[in-house]
């Protein structure tokens, strides 16, 4: 027969009298939880699939309409009826269409995605124009730093440069994944003036025709011989303009071969844009580095850093290496911040138990915090989940609470051990008397947080994280302190102990003593007249309480969905009017930028700008963006913080004739700087109903004083010349497509081919001169050439009418919608503004336009 054990039977006696097994658990979650954290994937912030698929669709050179006409309707079509799509979102702009297709929480984006790629594939209708469908889960990836090479140098320089750089960088092992970013396309541009198609009697997509059939690498099988296997092959590829210029593209008078660079200017360059960058104002090129596998953001940052000290001595006179946006800085903060409270949170253990309770006791008590932390790293990677600053902010959550199971299992069994019980029995009892309440205790925890983790949607992607995190920190802190803590506080024997915890143990006695005296003669006596004049009490309370509501509800307090937190850069968007040329963007944006300059100048602080960054183009030639990257909080906020700086720049610019859009922003990338307060969109069929309809409803938001920077979300398109032939157009030959082809070759160009030429895709295309192109004239006086080789003036053959196309066209669920949205004022309730607004502007809009709906908020109406 078996002997019971000290303290009783069950787990917590069977743990508490066996220490082995205890210390032997608290030493796997040390150990194990240490390992598995050098192992699992860290990253800035959590890479994830977002319940969204996209299709897009590059059709070089229509407007918005014709991609809306050809590209964005028939996908619509086509993905009509696949199970799992909540709803469609369509973006027709110049030369491209975008289709996002949002996916339900109950089906996998990527089967589904499958699914509307087979459905994509089968559209037969797309222009042949078009490029091919690209079908993808959007996802979440962020490049770890960016890294500008800039300086006064060619387009060409930069390009090469860039490529050796990036080869650099990868060669290192702790770098896998770098992109080029800021450099247009290659492209070989074979440009012919008209004179010389007609002395050779040649059109555009004609020299076109022939130089694809002159390029081309075709394999044509073997020859099997009794020496072995000869492969045949024809080699004509091309893969630089000077190849393509020795081709014999006519045949002359005297038999001799007319060469293409006889007839032909061509460059061997970069496909024209409208979009450049500038570091410090002068032309860049960036590098955007990311994590793979197993590195880190601080092991890549350190790689980049090590590749660049070896080229910076290297680097070509006048150009410089810096880097623009080290996202490991914010990943290094967010784990020195969780270091730093973590041993904050041990310090204020160790201190306020060993004061009230006893130093042993407090050091064991503490030790739950690493123990949990560290036990919860050998669990978490099975949920998929990686160190980032979402996990590492869940940490820091759970910091101030862990240990509160402790601390009551510990008070509970020092209260034993006050009343004269062994060290053993003291802390099985303790344990065993606090067990119930404590698991209710993580449970409430638990549930407090569970919540989180059914958020739909791309932000419910982001903070499942969070309670899943904590709930595993908690459970964990649950164990230790009920099996591991009593096993450690039951095994001291008796008057023996290291000498330094003894002389603490009798400072602690002395405290203990004043405190008692503290708690009868001054506190005890507090809580008695409280007792005493309860009724005043409870009017004090109750006259507090009702202050504070009679403040929530007096309108000055404020209310944000995320607070707007100051971002590390200052930014500048300037919006000039749809089709404004890209120099005339540049100029403004220079004005803009020089604005930035003087008042960084002003501060008379040099540390107080990292860098100045332009950039041109990103949504079209009218569009340009000015962000002066900012010192750290540290270093600026002694000086000046960024909504000074960006008042002061924005004061600074004033009024700009003829600017569209022109908004500063110190808050942009924080969760309170995404989307505008103020946001209604209204969805009709026809897209005249809706421009009539959102300029009123912006007259509407102009009269709320709260409210400014309305935008009633139509831009004034481009200049088009709609082109239609005339009867006369037949009797010479003339076809659309033969028209349509001259004209897409002479301006846009016609395209040869695509190759690669090294990693980049190379484009060949025959077009007119740059300087033909971009003279109007050029069009009036422009021939096209029938089928039976003669030239016939343009206007002969063709009628032409002036209109406006789009800016762009956005589609939602199969109909044309437009955004009408506002900024708000800080302490304004932008909430009831909108009711204000359903309630009495939205509904007159339904008499006059049939058939309206909008949206507020997500939340889809139809006001009729």
């Amino acid at each position: 027969m078996s002997e019971t054990p000290p303290g009783g039977k069950g787990p917590v006696a069977w743990m508490a009298g066996h220490s082995v097994g205890a210390n032997l658990i608290m030493l796997i979650l040390l150990v194990g939880g240490y390992l598995s954290m050098r192992k699992i994937k860290q990253e800035v912030f959590p890479s994830f699939n977002i319940d969204m698929v996209e299709v897009s669709v590059v059709y070089p050179g229509a407007s918005p309409e014709e991609v809306e006409r050809g590209i964005v309707t028939a996908i619509e079509n086509s993905v009509a009826g696949i199970e799992g799509i909540v709803e469609v979102t369509s973006t027709a702009r110049e030369g491209a269409g975008l289709v996002l297709l949002e996916i339900s929480v109950e089906n996998d984006p990527v089967t589904v995605a499958q699914d509307i790629k087979s459905a994509v594939d089968r559209i037969i209708t797309f222009p042949e124009e078009a490029e091919k469908p690209k079908v993808k889960v959007v996802s979440r990836q962020r490049p770890v730093l960016g890294l500008a090479l800039y300086g006064d140098v060619s387009t060409h320089v930069l390009h090469e440069l860039g490529e050796d750089i990036r080869d650099e960088l990868i060669g290192h092992k702790g770098i896998s994944i770098v992109e080029v970013e800021g450099i247009p396309p290659i492209e070989i541009s074979i440009e012919i003036n008209e004179e010389n198609l007609r002395r050779f009697g040649l059109s555009l997509p004609e020299v076109a025709t022939k130089i694809r059939s002159l390029s081309r690498e075709v394999p044509a099988g073997g020859i099997k011989t009794s020496r072995g296997e000869i492969l045949i092959r024809v080699k004509e590829r091309k893969d630089f303009g000077k190849a393509f210029g020795e081709m014999p593209i006519l045949t002359g008078k005297n038999g001799n071969p007319i060469l293409l660079k006889e007839i032909a200017t061509i460059h061997d360059s970069f496909e024209e844009t409208d979009r450049f960058s500038r570091h410090n104002g002068k032309p860049a090129v960036v590098l955007e580095v990311f994590r793979e596998g197993d590195q880190t953001p601080l092991t890549v940052a350190a790689a980049v850093r090590e590749v660049m000290e070896k080229i910076r001595p290297r680097l070509p006179q006048g150009i410089k290496a810096s880097i623009t946006r080290d996202h490991s800085k914010v990943y290094r903060e967010r784990m020195d911040l969780l270091m730093k409270n973590g041993i904050m949170g041990l310090v204020l253990v160790l201190v306020l138990l060993g004061l009230f309770l006893e130093p042993r006791l407090a050091f064991w008590v503490a030790m739950g915090i690493p123990v949990s932390f560290m036990g919860s790293f050998i669990i978490l990677p099975f949920f998929g989940f990686s160190i980032n600053i979402i996990t590492m902010f869940a940490f820091i959550v759970a910091l101030g609470i862990v240990v509160d199971d402790a601390i009551v299992v510990g008070e509970q069994v020092f209260t034993y051990r006050q009343e004269g019980m062994k060290w053993l029995d003291a802390a099985v009892n303790g344990a065993k008397d606090v067990a119930m309440p404590v698991v209710f205790s993580i449970l409430t925890n638990v549930v407090t947080f569970l919540p989180i983790y059914f958020v739909p949607g791309r932000m419910g992607k982001i903070w499942k994280m969070l309670p899943v995190v904590v709930t595993v920190v908690f459970v964990v802190s649950l164990l230790e302190s009920i099996f591991i803590l009593p096993a450690h506080l039951g095994h001291r024997k008796e008057g023996k102990g290291i000498w330094i915890l003894n002389v603490l143990a009798a400072w602690q006695a002395k405290f203990s003593v004043w405190f008692k005296v503290f708690i009868s003669k001054i506190y005890g006596r507090f809580l008695l007249a409280t007792l005493h004049y309860r009724y005043v009490v409870m009017a004090f309370a109750v006259a507090m309480l009702m202050m504070s509501l009679a403040y929530s509800f007096s309108g000055r307090l404020g209310f944000h969905l995320f607070p707007v937190i100051e971002s590390d850069f200052s930014e500048a968007i300037i919006v000039l009017p749809y089709g404004t040329p890209a120099s005339r963007t540049e100029e403004i944006t220079q004005r803009v930028l020089k604005a930035a300059q003087e008042v960084y100048k002003e501060s008379g602080h040099p540390e107080l700008v990292l860098n100045f960054a332009l950039d041109i183009g990103k949504e079209g030639s009218h569009t340009g963006r000015v962000r002066v990257n900012m010192a750290p909080p540290t270093v600026r906020n002694k000086i000046l913080t960024t909504d000074q700086f960006t008042k002061k720049w924005r004061a600074r610019v004033g009024e700009i004739p003829g600017v569209e859009y022109l908004r500063f922003a110190s808050d942009s990338g924080g969760p309170g700087g995404r989307g505008r307060p103020v946001t209604i969109e209204l969805s009709h069929r026809d897209m005249e109903v809706l421009r009539k309809a959102s300029s009123e409803l912006a007259d509407a938001l102009i009269t709320y004083p709260m409210l400014n920077d309305i935008d009633d979300g139509f831009e004034q398109g481009k200049v088009q010349y709609d082109i239609t032939l005339k009867p006369e157009a037949a009797v010479y030959g003339f076809t659309a497509r033969s028209i349509g082809d001259q004209l897409r070759g002479a301006f846009y160009g016609s395209e040869v081919l695509r190759q690669v030429r090294g990693r980049n895709e190379l484009k060949v295309m025959v077009r007119m001169p740059h300087v033909d192109r971009y003279n109007l004239a050029t069009f009036e006086k422009l021939m096209v050439k029938n089928p039976q080789g003669a030239y016939i003036p343009l206007s002969a053959v063709v009628n032409i009418s002036v209109g406006r196309s789009y800016t762009s066209i956005l589609r939602r669920n199969g109909r044309r919608v437009v955004q009408v949205s506002a900024d708000a004022n800080p302490r304004s309730r932008a909430g009831e503004v909108l009711d204000d607004l359903k309630a009495m502007v939205l509904p007159k809009l339904l008499q006059k336009y049939d058939g309206l709906q909008y949206s507020v908020e997500g939340h889809r109406a139809d006001i009729r």
